[in-house]
């Protein structure tokens, strides 16, 4: 058998499905955002703008039952850079916050922002104020750097994780989003999409062979049984999926859809858990498959043996990975409940930590169960005699 023909053509197979998903899918995300912004005319528009000039900031106190509230303005020059206002320069107001340093933010001449724009009848621009400055240049420069860190460190195997991360994105964005926001059962929306993703992803990665399918098998299950653990304690725990302001922000949406939040907490456990477990899943299967070429006569139980004791050395690292990256996303709340002097037992009980501590734990028990089921798994694919090794 060809693998190299395999390969060439299970690569090109994985891209144009890909590329179908995608351009069917934009489709329905964008019928559906047209659908929900219908009355988006009748709002006020955001133009791109650049600022001219930019004058002091003026004060102005008013008294109020509680005291004296301080009201800062700033009067912006700007030239709007796109839409059909393009090239006209107009007045626009900053308004800051004295109370709340995230909306207390001076604006300098040369600085890009988004303006919302208030027009008359006859289109003409009556008002405008400042909406937020723009940060996508920026991201987009540090986008452009991370693609090209890659290539060059990487080469070829890079170029592959890029559009591995690609397909992954577009799977996010493009069918999970969209059919959640049709009102579909979390749960069913994306557990195929999580085990479509990853078999994409690793047999695209690492190609098509016995180390991607027994990768596969382990990733898949421990995704999922994070999933399942995750489900378990959201029923056990009495959770609402309402822990965080976004979710509570979400049942205001002009959708006449009620979403299930407790799913919607299982599909982010999901998403979170999938790449540090695909990262423990392939790293197993290519040790094994190493052990397997270079000892042919090796017995199936010494390779599981050896395949528990490279997922032994992995877990630790992995596992603070995972636990880290849940913890620095709490930081800010963690300070403001040790500013309270919060007593450990009640902030644990508040649903907001307490569904950060699920998404944590049941993503590192499906970390550590993805070590014995990709190694049973790798050993029982990979110890055949007629087994045939690729090197890529």
């Amino acid at each position: 058998m060809n693998f190299v023909r395999i390969r060439g053509f299970t690569f090109v197979f994985l891209m144009v499905l890909c590329f179908v998903f995608f351009f069917l899918n934009s489709a329905v995300f964008a019928e559906e955002v047209g659908e929900i912004m219908q009355e988006e005319d009748k709002l006020p528009k955001q133009v791109r703008a650049v600022v001219l000039n930019a004058y002091q900031v003026e004060n102005e106190e008013k008294e109020y039952s509680g005291g004296i509230l301080e009201i800062k303005t700033q009067m912006l020059e700007v030239k709007i850079l796109k839409g059909p206002h393009k090239g006209k320069i107009i007045k626009a107001q900053n308004s800051l916050n004295s109370f709340n340093d995230a909306y207390n933010i001076t604006i300098s001449r040369g600085q890009e922002v988004f303006v919302y724009i208030n027009e008359a009848e006859d289109g003409s621009i009556e008002s405008a104020y400042v909406a937020e400055i723009v940060r996508d240049k920026y991201i987009l420069y540090l986008l452009m750097a991370f693609i090209l860190s890659m290539l060059v460190v990487g080469r070829m195997k890079g170029f592959k994780a890029l559009i591995s991360l690609a397909i992954t994105c577009i799977a996010v964005i493009y069918i999970m989003l969209p059919l959640l926001l049709k009102g579909y059962n979390p749960i069913i929306v994306s557990v195929p999409v999580c085990v479509g993703v990853i078999v994409i992803t690793l047999l695209l990665v690492s190609g098509f062979n016995k180390k991607s399918f027994a990768a596969i098998i382990g990733t898949a299950g421990g995704v999922i049984i994070a999933g399942v653990i995750a489900l378990l304690m959201g029923y056990f725990t009495n959770m609402t999926g309402l822990g965080s302001e976004e979710a509570q922000m979400l049942q205001f949406t002009p959708l006449d859809i009620k979403f299930n939040f407790k799913g919607l907490l299982f599909a982010g456990i999901l998403i979170g858990a999938m790449g540090a477990i695909m990262d423990v899943g392939i790293s197993i299967a290519s040790s094994l498959t190493e052990i397997a070429a270079a000892k042919e006569d090796i017995s199936t139980k010494d390779l599981i043996k050896s395949g528990m004791n490279v997922g032994r050395d992995i877990l630790g690292s992995m596992s603070n990975t995972l636990i880290l990256a849940y913890t620095s996303a709490s930081i800010p709340l963690l300070l403001l409940a040790m500013a309270y002097k919060v007593s450990f037992i009640e902030m644990v009980n508040w649903e907001v930590v307490a569904s950060e501590i699920v998404r944590a734990l049941s993503s590192s028990i499906g970390l550590v169960i993805t070590v014995p089921l990709t190694a049973v798994a790798a050993a029982t694919l990979l110890n055949k005699k007629n087994a045939e090794f690729d090197e890529d």
